[in-house]
């Protein structure tokens, strides 16, 4: 029976309220997320920017606060600066909130980068051969390292 309930329209104020706190109860949201999960269940757009901009006037919601815990969980995943900028943008940030979130963390990307490495190849010696130092970047790579990190774990792999 509840699952219809989740599945109807969210016509009122107080629906859209209840469904918005509920989400920011599990975890932190951006604004834009809060928006389209309100819009996939039927919100009208109105009602929509009325608890949304209410919610974060409240202190509720904040975009600021969900950078800070979202580089945070990013951080943890052995997650680079620049894959974690792509993917506050991706939610909806402002430049701004995430140059400010991701200064935070502007001493630890390097460390990071080492430690994702030694994780994945140990701590051996730089590799000689041209494609195996090219694969062992693009690891880093895709985990949104700058070439200046990659270059620094894969030239230091036993400072960790």
């Amino acid at each position: 029976m509840w699952r219809n309930r989740l599945k109807s329209p969210l016509k009122t104020e107080h629906d859209a309220r209840e469904v918005a706190l509920g989400l920011l109860a599990r975890r932190e949201h951006s604004k834009r997320e809060l928006i389209i999960k309100l819009r996939a269940r039927g919100c009208p757009d109105k009602i929509i920017t009325q608890v949304v901009d209410q919610l974060a006037a409240e202190g509720m919601q904040s975009d600021a606060r969900f950078a800070e815990t979202f580089v945070r969980s990013r951080v943890d995943r052995g997650r680079g600066p620049l894959r974690v900028r792509a993917e506050l943008i991706e939610r909806g940030l402002e430049d701004e909130l995430i140059v400010e979130a991701l200064l935070q963390y502007e001493d630890w990307w390097r460390d990071l980068a080492l430690e994702a490495y030694n994780k994945k190849f140990g701590e051996s010696m730089p590799p000689d051969d041209i494609e195996e130092r090219s694969r062992r970047s693009m690891f880093l790579q895709r985990r949104g390292f700058t070439s200046d990190q990659i270059r620094y774990a894969i030239e230091h792999p036993k400072r960790a």
